[in-house]
């Protein structure tokens, strides 16, 4: 397993483009992306749990019903949710790539982050679609990246290269998302590509069981979105034998998964809207997995733990407090609690109470950019990971006129 460079376009066969097209004020954004295979790619997505979604995911809902896929196109700068002709902007968007292409409509993904209740208008994306698709290029990833990007700071995309039975292969991932970040299901925005060759049915198998420890646990804001989609396409182009049930080499699929989805996890939780700080808590010696989730993912999502991490100040009270309004039977009385950071490592709980510590040490760890809330429960075997953010002043202000 290694990292490589070159995102959804690492793997052999994809190529993809990113453009602005109007639909943004800001020129300078790109605000349309495209990712394309030159063949059709098995296909397999996973959506948001928020009763209100986006139209687009409607129609990629119902185009990935029979597993395949060619392409993804997204935009930028309007959600196309909660409109009353958003299925037909989406359909539209579709059957225009489609057109261009030369494919059919049902083998498109379509996508679109933004403002949400504000109508999309298709004419930039119908001016702008030649020349997104004229402009693929196998050199173009990190143009998509930069397309499906909102509030985000920072493009986000990660590739692997891996062996299947003595064949290379590869898999890439770029994503967004910055804000409203609180997945069920899915997460954000995420596009992953790979060469591997292997059945629609195991690759819907893989997603849905990564995503749990992976995308499911990341949390900004405490906000799931309405657009919230991973989609996954996988063209067979490395030539390895077909995937076709567990074993040993969808294991080592899975280890390629989880690498790029982790990194990117990571990624988006570091660029939360105003944040200074990456946040990883670790929970070891839960009785049981769902509960070292929980107890992880309470931590990550208490605004006083995330504003004591903005502020340096080793307050562990506030984890504690998480920890007890999980709702799992966590033994309160075994619960150690420790910071840590590229600055060194310092317990400040024990048996479920505070211990002697140096303010000065718990405060340079916790000027780091990276920090690390470790949580033993001493009580089982399970461990869960879960990422999150600080909590700014500059949060407040991005969303005060986020959309005016």
């Amino acid at each position: 397993m290694k990292l490589i460079s070159g995102g959804v376009c690492a793997a052999k066969g994809f190529t993809a483009n990113g453009i602005h097209c109007g639909i943004r004020k800001n020129k300078t954004k790109r605000d349309l992306s495209l990712i394309y295979s030159e063949v059709p790619a098995a296909a397999a997505a996973v959506y948001t749990t928020n009763l209100v979604k986006g139209a687009p995911l409607v129609v990629t809902r119902r185009h990935l019903e029979n597993g395949v896929a060619r392409a993804v196109i997204c935009n930028s700068g309007n959600a196309n949710t909660c409109n009353a002709n958003g299925i037909e902007i989406a359909e539209e968007m579709s059957a225009l790539l489609a057109k261009e292409l030369g494919i059919s409509a049902e083998d498109v993904v379509v996508a679109s982050t933004g403002v949400i209740g504000q109508p999309l208008d298709i004419t930039p994306i119908a001016e702008g679609i030649p020349t997104l698709v004229k402009g693929l290029g196998a050199e173009n990833g990190a143009l998509a990246a930069e397309g499906i990007m909102t509030t985000d700071t920072k493009k986000k995309e990660f590739a692997v290269s891996f062996e299947i039975g003595g064949v290379e292969c590869h898999l890439g991932g770029i994503a967004k998302g910055s804000g409203m970040i609180h997945p069920n299901m899915a997460t954000m925005l995420v596009f992953i590509t790979t060469d591997c060759r292997i059945s629609s049915a195991m690759l819907a198998k893989a997603l849905s069981g990564d995503v749990e420890k992976t995308f499911n646990m990341i949390s900004v804001d405490g906000d799931t979105s309405t657009n919230d989609m991973v989609t996954v396409l996988a063209n067979g182009l490395a030539g390895n034998a077909e995937i076709t049930e567990e074993g040993e080499d969808f294991a080592t699929f899975m280890k390629a998964l989880n690498t790029v989805t982790v990194s990117l996890c990571r990624a988006i939780a570091a660029d939360g809207e105003g944040a200074t700080k990456l946040l990883e808590c670790k929970v070891t010696g839960a009785k049981t997995e769902k509960m070292a989730k929980t107890v992880a993912k309470s931590v990550i999502c208490s605004s006083l733990t995330k504003a004591a991490m903005f502020g340096a100040d080793a307050n562990w009270g506030r984890v504690l407090c998480a920890i007890g309004y999980s709702g799992e039977p966590v033994d309160v009385s075994k619960v150690s609690v420790r910071f840590a950071s590229a600055k060194g490592e310092i317990l400040v709980c024990e048996n479920g109470a505070g211990v002697e510590f140096s303010e000065e040490k718990a405060k340079e760890i916790l000027l780091e950019s990276e920090i690390d809330i470790l949580v033993g429960l001493h009580d089982g075997d399970a461990e869960a990971t879960a990422w999150g953010c600080d909590l700014t002043y500059e949060y407040v202000k991005i969303n005060g006129d986020y959309r005016t």
